[in-house]
């Protein structure tokens, strides 16, 4: 797919005013990143974070609710609670429900935050593994084979861990990944460092992809890991050093504006 120089300026002239007026604070009130801003700590953030991405499907404000469920059942300090809890602080979680991930895979998740935070200060390690850098794709699929290395990993929590290998576009988790990754923002926090803004893969749900199709900047009809990747490849064209950046303005665009 090529597009032209002339076309590409349009694009970036449009693409950059409509991330200008997503990327604000008030952006956050309404999104499930709300949640993780709520905390301080670097490791409260990861996992408050972690749990509003896995569960991104659905309605906002139900994403919100049931997160916030879950932050609650930590007693509002999800790390100390991960290393500390006994078995007897495990009985709210029994019962939870959010669409198709229910109480086996976050009593699991819960399992593998322990053993994750009891020999590592960041979740940014779960993705790197000790490399001096990497890219995404070897990220996410490192990660996914790292959380389910327990000798009980429910064979039922593997789809709601995407991974590249199952050519899943990992919405999610590159959801998860910018949170983490990408500076200077008023949105996202930054946190980590191994990964760079430049290496991240979009976020490809259906308003972005429907969108990125009407603007030309994706023709592949399958919402899976080629059109994530190929989408970011064409972002990157518009700015190489933050290609995400424009998850903004396409998921605006289609979610707030119906473009």
């Amino acid at each position: 797919m090529v597009i032209d120089n002339h076309k590409l300026k349009g694009l970036k002239r449009i693409l950059e005013d409509k991330f200008a007026h997503y990327h604000q604070a008030d952006f956050i009130t309404k999104d499930p990143i709300s949640v993780p801003h709520r905390f301080v700590k670097k490791q409260d953030i990861e996992i408050a974070a972690f749990f509003a991405a896995i569960l991104a499907w659905g309605n906002r404000t139900m994403i919100i609710r049931n997160t916030n469920r879950i932050m609650s059942w930590m007693d509002e300090s999800p790390h100390d609670f991960i290393l500390n809890h006994e078995a007897q602080d495990l009985k709210p979680f029994i019962h939870f429900v959010h669409r198709t991930f229910n109480a086996t895979d976050l009593l699991y998740s819960i399992e593998f935050f322990k053993h994750h935070y009891a020999n590592n200060d960041s979740l940014e390690t779960a993705f790197i593994k000790e490399r001096a850098h990497t890219d995404t794709e070897s990220a996410l699929t490192g990660f996914h084979h790292y959380f389910f290395s327990l000798a009980d990993a429910p064979d039922r929590t593997r789809k709601h861990i995407a991974t590249p290998e199952k050519k899943s576009a990992c919405k999610r988790l590159n959801m998860f990944l910018r949170w983490m990754v990408r500076k200077n923002s008023e949105v996202d926090f930054g946190l980590w460092h191994i990964l760079k803004p430049a290496d991240l893969i979009c976020p490809l749900d259906t308003h972005v992809s429907d969108v990125a199709r009407k603007l030309g900047l994706l023709e592949r009809t399958q919402n899976d890991w080629k059109a994530a990747v190929a989408l970011t490849q064409n972002l990157r064209l518009l700015d190489a050093a933050d290609p995400v950046k424009y998850d903004y303005a396409l998921f605006g665009m289609g979610a707030e504006e119906r473009f």
